[in-house]
């Protein structure tokens, strides 16, 4: 019972204090699990977190089920993510209840267009973030490439990203390694 308390007070204070969508949750996350309750150490939450965003949807959610199925198994997964979710869906219901009250308000009128610039901010930084992640994996060339044909297929041709997403993993499965390009240039070499 100890350690489905110390789960629900870990996912539930990161997911109500995490601001601005699941990565800026991930700092805080990362204080509970390995700071505060010692479920991991930084190697296998970096290992956690670097699996996490390969995966399609939250990453705060996806990063609570497999610590909540760690420590405590399904039972911990379900409370890990009910407890990184529910603050959130509470938190908007009652916002967006107030929010629609007074839409008429001027003040409200004025701070839902105040959020914009913030969101714009936010979105900005997350973008250059994956930019330089993916620098990183693909180098400058080709990340330029890949955002330049994914803007002109989203963007102008209007291709669903699902389909790009979808396009490139397929591409990245199939694409032959370095490794097997030189074993192959080697047997051409030997003969």
């Amino acid at each position: 019972m100890k350690t489905h308390i110390e789960l629900f007070i870990a996912f539930f204070r990161s997911g109500i204090l995490g601001f601005g969508g699941g990565p800026s949750a991930i700092p805080l996350v990362h204080k509970e699990v390995v700071t505060t309750f010692k479920w991991m150490n930084d190697d296998e939450f970096s290992d956690v977190l670097a699996l996490g965003n390969t995966l399609p949807g939250p990453i705060n959610t996806k990063m609570a089920g497999y610590i909540g199925y760690r420590v405590a198994g399904v039972p911990g997964m379900i409370n890990a993510v009910l407890s990184s979710i529910v603050p959130s869906i509470l938190m908007m219901i009652v916002l967006l209840t107030m929010l629609a009250s007074f839409k008429d308000q001027p003040w409200v009128e004025g701070m839902t267009k105040g959020v914009i610039p913030v969101v714009v901010v936010m979105m900005a930084v997350l973008t250059w973030d994956f930019f330089k992640k993916s620098n990183k994996g693909l180098g400058w060339k080709i990340s330029l490439i890949i955002l330049s044909l994914s803007f002109i297929f989203i963007e102008i041709i209007h291709v669903h990203p699902g389909i790009i997403i979808a396009i490139l993993l397929v591409y990245a499965l199939l694409k032959p390694s370095k490794t097997k390009q030189e074993e192959a240039k080697k047997k051409v070499g030997a003969n």
